[in-house]
């Protein structure tokens, strides 16, 4: 998944942003902030897309509608 699909689905799901901040740019939601990375050689890798969603309090099926 590209960093910009990743954005897209995340303020689909309610988040604004992303936002500068230190080495990353962030999202929010509510009281949650999220990094959110920008990987030099192309596409978020599942592994890592997995962590973001179980930071973000994603549920599997929430993730799977948008």
């Amino acid at each position: 998944m590209s960093r910009r699909e990743l954005v897209a689905a995340l303020k689909r799901l309610g988040f604004s942003g992303p936002y500068s901040g230190g080495r990353h740019e962030f999202m929010r939601r509510e009281d949650l902030v999220l990094a959110i990375p920008n990987p030099p050689r192309g596409d978020i890798g599942r592994d890592l897309l997995a962590r973001i969603l179980r930071q973000a309090g994603v549920k599997r099926a929430d993730w799977e509608r948008v």
